[in-house]
């Protein structure tokens, strides 16, 4: 495959692999990208290039996506006209990873030949994405979708009422502006329906501080706490 269709089948298998609401294990994800043919070495450039796009954040562990321009180059590399598999036999992570992607936005899939259960030979796939996830414009929309995700977060990671503020605002993305996120749930906050709390987090990688709240009264505030049920 070419740089650039590598590049968006590193990012897509991140993405899959939930990279924009939490980090990777280095492992997990060159299990998946890295053929037997070839060495995690093969990748290096190609990780270094995202990083410096900043489409991925780089810790000693591990790989994580960021919301808006990781997502952004992804959406682009996907809708390319010169994106395409080279491979007689394509990945089932690759093609139930495209079918998530697909659910999530509106598509129109152009000569195509899909695969059963991942197998067979997909000449090219071209897909023209349009996002279905509009931008936040007001408050009582943010606060209707941020409380949304703090639920889903909460139960799907069994978090103890304690969600990372970080992993709110990537799962968000960019449908709202750091400083819209930023003001909109200070607002939350002084409504009485989530307490911003401080704290570390886990592995106190920069790019999850930098997604977290900081404030000239409180300081850092890394996690939300509903109060109101």
């Amino acid at each position: 495959m070419t740089s650039k269709n590598t590049s968006t089948r590193l990012l897509l298998a991140l993405w899959d692999l939930g990279g924009t609401q939490q980090e990777v294990k280095k492992g997990q994800l060159t299990k998946r990208i890295v053929a037997k043919s070839q060495k995690v070495a093969d990748y290096q450039g190609i990780f270094e290039e995202l990083q410096k796009q900043g489409a991925i954040a780089i810790s000693k562990k591990g790989y994580s996506l960021t919301s808006g321009k990781g997502l952004e180059v992804l959406g682009e590399g996907l809708k390319s006209g010169d994106f395409k598999f080279e491979e007689t036999t394509v990945s089932t992570w690759v093609a139930n990873a495209l079918v998530k992607w697909i659910s999530q936005i509106d598509v129109a899939v152009v000569g195509a030949d899909v695969p059963v259960n991942g197998k067979g030979a997909l000449a090219e796939l071209s897909i023209r994405v349009a996002s279905r996830r509009e931008g936040i414009a007001s408050y009582d929309e943010f606060k209707s979708v941020a409380l949304e995700v703090y639920d889903k977060l909460n139960q799907n990671y069994n978090l103890d009422d304690l969600v990372p503020i970080y992993r709110i605002r990537r799962e968000i993305g960019d449908r709202v502006s750091r400083e819209d996120f930023n003001t909109w749930l200070l607002e939350i906050q002084e409504k009485d329906i989530l307490q911003l709390q401080g704290g570390s987090i886990e592995d106190s990688a920069p790019d999850k501080i930098e997604d977290s709240i900081t404030t000239k009264v409180s300081g850092l505030r890394c996690y939300a706490k509903r109060l109101n049920f």
